[in-house]
């Protein structure tokens, strides 16, 4: 077991109230609901409640030592005073488990849209090359093909190290991971040191959360400007960033790095040409510094041009051969609830995808409209207890693109459904036609209107939840699929119009 002196070496400062000489450590916890004999406690600030509060429980429950921004008074255990506990909690957790991050190549994706699939699309491609791979995000952890459940989008700092470490034991080298920028400005990735950063793109989300667009700004990139300083392991480290997109050039400002671009416009090192989007994917030609390759994808939309050659820019930075890139990413089939096609044989188009902000909402029925021949509708509500803002300008969005909008419950949370429909109709009303869209509230019923609507050629998007398979409600929370949902409606119409004939 770890010594607690040797623990905190690599804080930045600290006092202690009394000796921790020979102090052997256990683990390191910030909840103290999970505390087990011989752990170090962390008191951080959560949303809700301070951890200050609990520290006589971690103590009861077994904590030998207590982290904090102010002294506890009473407490039987040495305390450790810091500025930051959360940094404090990155570092400890780091320490505790040996430095994971630097025993493997530890590889960052950010943005508001496209970290998932990016994501996915990478661990495809350093799997061709024949490396075993972690993967850490919004759906799902994986450790090779070994699947853990995901809470946040990014762990909390002691439970992301204890993931790296679980990672390094079972072998694999690399790591791809979704870095949210909660995940950032709340310190969870402090003692994780990342080889390559990744830029998807920014468009607003969050603000609830962030305040303003440029703090979600300055967060995004005060994390590309942390990869390779103070580098400890060796191997190569850059930048693979979305040069379409204003941002990349204040990330360009502080990187301490090589940095790669992608994108169509202002030659990027990787760029896109000759692109074709069908209903079945897309077809494309990448230039790249190692050449030329024609890509077939099972994907849908511009989005995924992106996201496609967000993987190939990283796996030239990995020193991968491009025949392997063209063959994994030709391989690949997506993600769940992103841009996923639901086919039980009816005759339009239905797609699942994840679009819960006004970028991607626009970018899934942009994505549509490319391979409509008759109407496009859209089915969609926004999040309770989140950005509001964003609402009506969800609601101006869908009433620009698609001819036939579906406002519905997405996860209401502590908020009525119906109001959030509410908020959302100011927006929609500037730019549809009346009698173009309706508010069904009960998301089930809402699916089933919607395709009832739908007739050959059309195309019907149901956005905001993706992959998610639960809805959250003030005091419960239910199963809701919206694939099962959706194809099990299919097969009920179809059914009905077979038994007409």
């Amino acid at each position: 077991m770890p010594n607690l002196e040797i623990l905190i070496k690599d804080l930045p400062s600290y006092t202690l109230n009394q000796s921790i000489s020979g102090l052997e450590i256990t683990g390191v916890a910030y909840d103290s609901r999970q505390v087990q004999a011989g752990n170090i406690f962390v008191c951080i600030q959560g949303y809700r409640y301070d951890g200050h509060a609990f520290a006589e429980q971690a103590v009861t429950a077994g904590a030998v030592a207590v982290v904090g921004e102010r002294e506890l008074l009473h407490l039987p255990v040495p305390q450790i005073l810091v500025s930051d506990s959360r940094a404090a909690l990155g570092l400890l957790a780091a320490a505790f488990w040996g430095y994971p991050s630097r025993s493997l190549r530890v590889i960052g994706v950010t943005g508001t849209n496209g970290k998932t699939t990016t994501t996915y699309l990478v661990k495809a491609v350093l799997e061709q090359a024949g490396f075993k791979v972690g993967l850490i995000g919004t759906i799902k952890n994986l450790i090779g093909s070994q699947e853990i459940a995901a809470g946040h989008t990014t762990p909390e700092a002691a439970d992301l190290q204890a993931l790296f470490a679980q990672m390094r034991e079972a072998g694999v080298s690399h790591v791809v991971m979704e870095v949210s920028s909660h995940a950032i400005a709340l310190e969870r990735i402090i003692g994780t040191e990342f080889d390559l950063g990744v830029f998807t793109n920014l468009t607003q989300d969050h603000l609830d959360f962030h305040q303003n667009f440029e703090n979600y700004v300055a967060t995004k990139v005060q994390f590309f400007a942390g990869v390779g300083s103070n580098a400890v392991k060796s191997g190569p480290k850059a930048l693979i960033i979305n040069n379409d997109d204003s941002v990349s050039q204040r990330i360009r400002e502080v990187a301490a790095v090589p940095v790669y671009t992608y994108g169509f416009r202002n030659q990027p090192d990787i760029r896109a040409q000759e692109v074709e989007l069908t209903q079945k994917g897309i077809h494309y030609s990448a230039l790249t510094p190692s050449g030329e390759v024609d890509l077939n994808l099972r994907l849908l939309g511009q989005f995924n041009v992106y996201n496609s050659l967000a993987a190939v820019g990283v796996g030239l930075a990995e020193g991968i051969d491009l025949s392997l890139i063209k063959q994994a990413l030709q391989k690949a089939s997506g993600v769940k609830g992103r841009a996923e096609l639901v086919d039980v044989g009816q005759d339009f188009a239905v797609v699942i995808d994840y679009a819960h902000t006004p970028d991607g909402l626009a970018n899934i029925l942009r994505t549509a409209r490319d391979f409509t021949t008759g109407k496009l509708i859209v089915v969609f509500g926004c999040g309770g207890d989140r950005d509001r803002t964003k609402r009506p300008l969800m609601g101006k969005i869908a009433g620009e693109y698609a001819d036939y909008t579906v406002v519905t419950s997405d996860n209401p949370r502590s908020e009525e459904p119906a109001q959030i429909c509410g908020d959302i109709l100011p927006g929609l009303a500037e730019t549809a036609s009346p009698g173009s869209y309706r508010v069904v509230v009960e998301r089930r019923e809402a699916i089933r209107y919607a395709l009832q609507l739908a007739g050959a050629g059309d195309v019907v998007v149901i956005a905001g939840k993706g992959h998610e398979d639960y809805q959250i409600f003030k005091d419960t929370v239910i199963h809701f699929d919206d694939q099962e949902e959706a194809a099990q409606i299919l097969r009920s119409l179809m059914g009905k119009e077979a038994e007409l004939k």
